[in-house]
């Protein structure tokens, strides 16, 4: 998993010529708010244990889902004793939200400028690809995520406040590309926004089971929509 520092210095050293992206981000969703988790680790042992046990659990929920799941199987993916999976975690839902927590966290260090110097169809499909990089890493989480919400209310409203997170970001986004010369006006970024934040959750859904020729295919129409409803044709040749 790459780390979160080198994504950060990345996104910090980009040099490129940028549409600016107006007001703040909105505040992410903190998941982990309100959940009584065992104290986090120090030592060194302590974390990596943590790690194994996160690691385990994409594994595993990306393969088998939720309810196939169970605390003896992530513990044992993970080389732990049983014991050693609740000085972390209380249960497989608190593993869960940590995993979806630090999806939302890296969605959120994403570097979301566009580049403003070349063809804006090049840019839009560079951004849908950085985002969906992101999602691809926490495919299992994602997974055991959307089968969880389906009997858990208070899952279910948090994936709400997710969904208006990511298409906030989405619309503020499409805000800055209207900034870019050859771009349509009076356009519903809005309501644009919110079916693009749609297609690409559910690409996520679907995306381990799709190859990689397929999902460049479908980032690429992703990209097509996006451009042909925010440009004029022209702005692309």
């Amino acid at each position: 998993m790459r780390s979160r520092e080198r994504r950060g210095v990345a996104a910090g050293q980009s040099t490129r010529a940028a549409a600016r992206l107006g007001r703040p981000a909105p505040a992410r969703p903190n998941l982990l708010l309100g959940e009584d988790l065992p104290a986090h680790p120090r030592q060194r042992r302590s974390l990596e244990n943590r790690a194994r046990l996160k690691q385990a659990g994409l594994k595993l929920f990306f393969r088998s889902g939720y309810a196939g799941t169970s605390i003896n199987q992530i513990a044992a993916q993970a080389g732990l004793a049983v014991g050693g999976f609740y000085l972390h975690f209380r249960t497989k839902r608190q593993l869960l939200v940590a995993l979806m927590d630090d999806l939302l966290q890296a969605l959120s260090e994403l570097d979301l400028r566009v580049d403003a110097s070349g063809d804006p169809r090049t840019a839009i499909r560079d951004l849908l690809a950085r985002a969906f990089a992101s999602d691809l890493e926490y495919l299992g989480a994602y997974r055991a995520w959307q089968e969880a919400i389906l009997t858990d209310p208070d899952l279910a409203r948090r994936q709400r406040a997710i969904n208006a997170w990511t298409t906030a970001r989405v619309v503020r986004v499409f805000r800055a590309l209207e900034t870019l010369p050859g771009a349509r006006k009076g356009v519903d970024v809005e309501g644009l926004a919110s079916v693009i934040d749609k297609l690409l959750w559910a690409l996520v859904s679907e995306a381990r089971r799709l190859s990689k020729i397929e999902l460049d295919h479908w980032l690429d129409s992703a990209a097509h929509i996006v451009f042909h409803a925010l440009f004029l044709d022209r702005a692309g040749r």
